[in-house]
């Protein structure tokens, strides 16, 4: 396998299979690869079968190399460039964003159930200090 495609090497495959993790890409009549489903284009893809088709011809880059397992790492993405990032207009300005205050009770007596962090703490404190819960 190693002899014929190098990782790095873009050769010419046909897509031979389409599942929802990728598409598998015959490379020559016994060898295939497959592409995973982030190396299909640039940018997120939701769905193989929106980009590929069974039969398409591609471009792929050889990725890796698995001896051992019998298979191969490609991708379409590394044989297309990067689409260029928009750049924002210069003249839009960001929109302000309304406070909104939600108006709330709040409860001033001593809470119900549950004791304060602080309360808690001296607790612990005294426990702490006591002589006939120390082990021996």
């Amino acid at each position: 396998m190693s002899e014929i495609y190098q990782v790095g090497s873009v050769v010419k495959g046909k897509v031979t299979g389409i599942q929802p993790y990728g598409a598998f890409v015959a490379l020559d009549e016994s060898t295939q690869g497959l592409v995973h489903i982030s190396e299909v284009t640039h940018g997120f893809v939701k769905d193989v079968n929106e980009h590929l088709k069974v039969g398409d011809e591609v471009n792929v880059k050889v990725l890796s190399i698995d001896e051992a397992a019998g298979k191969i790492g490609l991708s379409i993405r590394a044989t297309e460039e990067a689409p260029e990032k928009p750049v924002a207009a210069k003249t839009a300005k960001p929109k302000k964003r309304q406070a909104t205050v939600k108006a709330e009770s709040y409860n001033t007596e001593a809470p119900q159930g549950f004791n304060t962090l602080k309360e808690k703490l001296e607790g612990w404190i005294e426990q702490s200090n006591r002589e006939d819960l120390i082990k021996k």
